[in-house]
């Protein structure tokens, strides 16, 4: 190999991250163009580095099978250590950052929309009076988005009930108790009887879409004919509470809505209410920063001290 590529006794990267970013995008998007869509690049700039990776490695990532980009064997074996290799370059800019400015200077968060907000906004409040110089970057997540933001260390830190291959959930304190619910003046509640889900499956269900890239779609409770599915919560509560379908839904996110009486719950043969196990999750459970350890600790706390009787405020 020429004597340029040696330097300090090893060899010089040719390949740059980018590049493999730029692999490791087309894999994980499914194809070109859905790549430069997440990159925000143009589909010919990914191509070219892909084309250009492929080229001084004189190997093929890639065999086209219609229109479609399908991996070959060497392609795999790129595409996994190229995973590695970019997440290993993310956790020392991580580390670099927590070194230099002792606590860090932002925490990502994703939590699911289950999570009762208050609870959460009251665990944000406290750590703020500790840390006020560190932003939080909050992502409020549905089914897959909190696992997909920790496999992509997009987050420290993750309170969901799901938890991804590969990290260690620790389960919270309380759990969320999940409830059917309709306007009161909604056909399901005319029914005068105990509803079966041949009763369901002739009315709306409002569901709330998952936020994960790769949407589970048998995530729906029941299957029916008509659904509406929407990106938030609050729309959900809104179209429930205006008589556009029936939904299940936490019952600390619409206290005021069952007491005022707009909405209430549906009486199902077979019992009504679910819970929800919640877990924390760090994405870096080996060195996670002194400002995540600190939230985790203050959501425990809090997680503890309100998990009987508290009340939506």
């Amino acid at each position: 190999m020429p004597d340029k590529y040696r330097e300090n006794g090893g060899l010089t990267p040719r390949i740059s991250l980018e590049q493999w970013r730029c692999l490791v995008a087309v894999v994980e998007a499914g194809g070109y163009a859905q790549a430069s869509e997440r990159l925000h690049k143009s589909q010919s700039s990914v191509s070219y580095a892909v084309q250009k990776l492929e080229s001084v490695l004189d190997m093929k990532a890639f065999s086209i099978e219609g229109r479609k980009a399908v991996l070959t064997p060497a392609g795999q074996m790129l595409y996994s250590r190229a995973r590695l290799l970019l997440d290993d370059a993310s956790g020392l800019e991580r580390d670099a950052r927590k070194v230099s400015a002792g606590w860090e200077s932002e925490i990502g968060i994703a939590v699911e929309v289950l999570f009762p907000t208050w609870l959460l906004l009251d665990c944000l409040s406290r750590f703020g009076e500790e840390s006020p110089q560190t932003r939080i970057e909050l992502y409020e997540t549905v089914i897959g988005g909190a696992p997909e933001a920790l496999r992509e260390r997009r987050v420290e830190l993750a309170i969901s009930p799901h938890v991804p291959g590969g990290f260690i959930g620790e389960p919270l304190a309380r759990q969320v108790r999940i409830i059917p619910v309709a306007h009161p003046d909604h056909p399901l509640h005319q029914l005068d009887r105990d509803i079966t889900i041949r009763d369901l499956r002739k009315h709306r269900h409002l569901v709330v879409r998952d936020s994960g890239s790769r949407r589970d779609r048998q995530t729906t409770t029941v299957e029916v004919a008509q659904r509406w599915t929407v990106t938030n919560m609050a729309t959900s509560i809104g179209a429930a509470c205006r008589g556009y379908g029936f939904a299940w839904l936490p019952e600390e996110k619409i206290r005021r809505e069952l007491t005022d009486g707009i909405l209430k719950p549906l009486s199902l043969r077979g019992g009504s209410e679910r819970y929800q196990q919640m877990y924390l999750i760090f994405a870096d459970r080996e060195s996670p920063g002194p400002g995540a350890l600190r939230l985790a600790e203050i959501i425990r706390r809090e997680m503890e001290v309100n998990r009987c009787g508290v009340e939506d405020r």
